[in-house]
């Protein structure tokens, strides 16, 4: 059977760096859940800022490059900071500690639903999205 080429993804599956970082080095259980999402067919994404913390010096350049072609990277657009900046507010939070947490969080809540973030700051997501998507620790 195939699918129809109008059919659309049934949720998001969303990385953060850490996510990222641990899918790049072939982590057995970020690994599970990219199999997972591709066998329910969510789209999987990271944010563009979360490349930041990612790529470095020492980072395995091939791993990554192929990590990255499987997945998509959200830019960070004026909505989305202007959003992530309402998040922080909304949540009494500020600064550099978690300006990339809530453009993820703007990211992730832009997703088409129902989204699931794998996280190393799980309590950070979830002040920022409360319960308007779920939230892993990996």
């Amino acid at each position: 059977m195939t699918r129809s080429p109008t059919a659309t993804p049934g949720g998001t599956l969303v990385l953060d760096s850490e996510g990222l970082a641990k899918a790049v080095l072939r982590d057995r259980t970020v690994t599970a859940w990219l199999s997972l999402a591709r066998a329910d067919d969510l789209r999987v994404i990271t944010s563009a800022a979360a490349l930041v913390e990612v790529i470095h010096p020492r980072i395995n350049r091939p791993a990554l490059e192929w990590t990255l072609s499987r997945l998509v990277i959200e830019p960070v657009t004026d909505p989305i900071a202007r959003r992530a900046a309402t998040l922080l507010c909304d949540a009494g939070l500020h600064g550099h500690k978690y300006a990339i947490d809530a453009i993820l969080a703007a990211t992730a809540l832009t997703a088409p639903g129902p989204t699931v973030v794998l996280t190393s700051d799980p309590e950070d997501l979830t002040a920022l999205c409360g319960t308007r998507i779920t939230v892993i620790k990996i």
